[in-house]
């Protein structure tokens, strides 16, 4: 028997605070002995208006009059227009409190309620109250209007759930429905469709709560209800939770049914004890309940993932002997595990099998054998069982070319992943923007840019657009080749779609313009890195820095140091050698050492290297002031 609470009640003012205002967080629940006054909306009370000479004026002008002007239009079926053209003038006095006592007005009516709630929400803008929320809910749950209520119980759970400034109102939508059952006819469903709401947004804690509450009300959650919650704790793996559910359902008498067992047997098989599953399908078939296909099917499934082959195809077995009849998805799970265990022609015998029992293989059991076959290394076998699937009006997905171009990569046969490609596109099969990527990458990773750049100058008169790091793989495996050229065009392009190059990109082409000696072009994409905010890194001035000292212009070479020092704190020894090295061979050691000092000033050190260069460069000084001495002696 189901009984209601008599001690919930709700100050009105927090049933009728909206949800928009923040003071909402600080109101709270508190229980007391029950009193009607605390939520009765009499008529004889309306709002309080300033003059008692409203009376005085026509209705439409009266403020008091708003309740039962806007209940005769709802009662003619007048549209929204007609409800606010009427009630310009008092509109302003239409609050809370006036809503709710409309609503209870409406409740033999389900459908005027529901267009007065949807147009002052809509139309007027008026953020509902917890308690307007729960009215009409109540009243639709009465009308049996299930769909409408659970939307506006969702949207409820969505508005209430909301943090404003971090923080989560105080709000209790149970409490808030208990209160207002005592004003208006009221469904006991309404209390477990909130339980499939929580589970449905995701809040399967919340709908615990509310099974917990609906028991201790003595509101006995009927068993789909029950079902939705085990499902959803089964998804986020309240496992324990599970198990409470059921023995109180057992406890409460609420007859368990088939989906009840099928969903617990999934709990059994995500928690792996098989001595529970088999235990539990006894006590299952004790209380008249035979494992129908999905039990067979999520035991098959769960032997199959931990590679007990034996067992799911006994099972398999046992579904005949019992008159259940596998299906596809029985098929396509042992096929899986077959392939798992590389066993790909048992799971395709199997396959065949399937057919010839006149069930029709789907895109998943064609994708399994691909895939099984794939990582055998057997792509003829692939390429069959691709025209066989188109051949029988199943067109290939992302998965199937996923799986063909990767196992195609995994021989070193990308070429022959191209023309497969190119083949399904004449079959018109739309192939995933990710897989020219993948190809495009890997001919890169195999060195052969010039190969993924004609493709992609293929590919993108289709309208293709690359990803970010698809640009950056081509310039970079481009530039290892000194085609720089075609690099710099594939910049501009990722510049035209506003893609931005990171550091690798600048890397690969500053270091490429180094080696074919266009150190000054290098310069200028070195400006535009830092102001992009790429910070650069020891390559690149080792790049620059070696270029200028092969050109002889130490001088650049000296002030790109002194850059990378103060712009990135960069200190890069081996170009600080790389500078020091030119002086010395030349035998300018004392504008080397006035260098020194300025450069070991920012922040460089010299090492053993460094010292070796420095005597090197005063023997050379030393043997070309001999020359020197010798030359002049040789002309006096």
């Amino acid at each position: 028997m189901i009984r209601r609470p008599s001690i919930y009640a709700y100050t009105d003012s927090f049933l009728s605070e909206p949800f928009s205002n923040i003071t909402f967080t600080t109101k709270s629940l508190f229980f007391s002995s029950y009193s009607s006054s605390l939520i009765t909306l009499h008529e004889s009370h309306p709002k309080p208006v300033s003059s008692p000479f409203y009376n005085l004026l026509p209705p439409t002008q009266n403020p008091n009059n708003i309740v039962n002007l806007i209940s005769s239009i709802l009662k003619h079926k007048s549209s929204h227009l007609s409800l606010q053209n009427d009630l310009k003038g008092i509109l302003p006095h239409l609050g809370a409190h006036e809503i709710s006592r409309v609503l209870l007005r409406c409740q033999s009516d389900y459908s005027s309620a529901l267009s007065f709630f949807t147009w002052v929400k809509n139309d007027l803008g008026i953020t509902h109250t917890l308690q307007n929320y729960c009215l009409i809910i109540h009243i639709l749950a009465w009308s049996r209007v299930f769909s409408h209520a659970m939307k506006f119980l969702s949207e409820l759970i969505q508005l209430v759930e909301v943090k404003v400034d971090g923080v989560s109102p105080n709000v209790d939508i149970y409490q808030g429905l208990i209160v207002c059952t005592e004003n208006c006819n009221w469904n006991p469903a309404v209390f477990d469709m909130l339980i499939k709401a929580y589970v449905k947004a995701g809040m399967v804690e919340k709908a615990l709560e509310t099974f917990r509450k609906n028991v201790e009300a003595c509101f006995i959650p009927n068993v789909i209800a029950c079902n939705c919650l085990l499902s959803g704790l089964s998804r986020f793996d309240y496992i324990g939770h599970c198990w409470e559910v059921y023995e109180e359902m057992g406890r409460l008498g609420i007859h368990r049914n088939a989906y009840t067992f099928n969903i617990l047997t999934h709990v059994l098989c995500k928690d792996g004890d098989t001595n529970k599953v088999n235990g539990f399908l006894e006590k299952m078939e004790e209380e008249g309940f035979e494992p129908d296909l999905v039990t067979y099917n999520t035991l098959i499934n769960s032997y199959c993932k931990k590679r007990r082959l034996e067992d799911a195809f006994y099972l398999y077995k046992i579904m005949y002997i019992r008159g259940v009849v596998p299906n596809l998805i029985t098929y396509t799970v042992l096929m899986n595990g077959l392939c798992e265990e590389g066993k790909v022609k048992e799971a395709h015998e199997l396959f065949y099998q399937m057919v010839r029992r006149g069930i029709e293989p789907d895109i998943v059991s064609y994708n399994t054998l691909v895939s099984g076959y794939c990582r055998e290394g057997k792509m003829h076998m692939c390429r069959s069982l691709l025209h066989e699937m188109i051949g029988n009006g199943i067109c290939p997905d992302r998965v199937t070319c996923r799986f063909i171009v990767e196992g195609y990569a995994r021989d070193g046969k990308l070429l022959s992943a191209l023309n497969m490609v190119v083949e399904l596109e004449r079959f018109g099969i739309k192939i995933p923007e990710n897989i020219y990527d993948y190809l495009i990458v890997s001919l890169c990773e195999e060195g052969k840019p010039f190969a993924a750049r004609n493709f992609l100058l293929s590919i993108s008169q289709d309208g293709y657009t690359p990803e970010r790091n698809s640009y950056i793989k081509l310039i970079e495996s481009l530039c290892k080749f000194n085609n720089v050229e075609e690099a710099l065009v594939l910049k501009s392009e990722m510049v035209k779609k506003s893609m931005k190059l990171n550091l690798t990109a600048y890397r690969a082409v500053i270091s490429c313009l180094c080696r074919v000696n266009r150190t000054f072009e290098a310069e200028g994409l070195l400006e535009e890195m830092t102001s992009s905010g790429v910070v650069a890194d020891v390559e690149i001035s080792r790049a620059l820095i070696s270029s200028y000292c092969e050109e002889n212009s130490v001088n650049k070479a000296v002030s790109l140091l002194k850059f990378f020092a103060k712009e990135f704190q960069l200190y890069d020894t081996e170009s600080y050698n790389a500078v020091v090295k030119v002086f010395c061979e030349a035998g300018n050691v004392a504008k080397l050492i006035a260098i020194q000092d300025k450069l070991h000033k920012v922040g460089y050190v010299s090492n053993m290297l460094t010292c070796k260069y420095v005597i090197h460069g005063l023997q050379k000084a030393m043997e070309l002031d001999d020359e020197m001495l010798n030359l002049n002696l040789i002309e006096v």
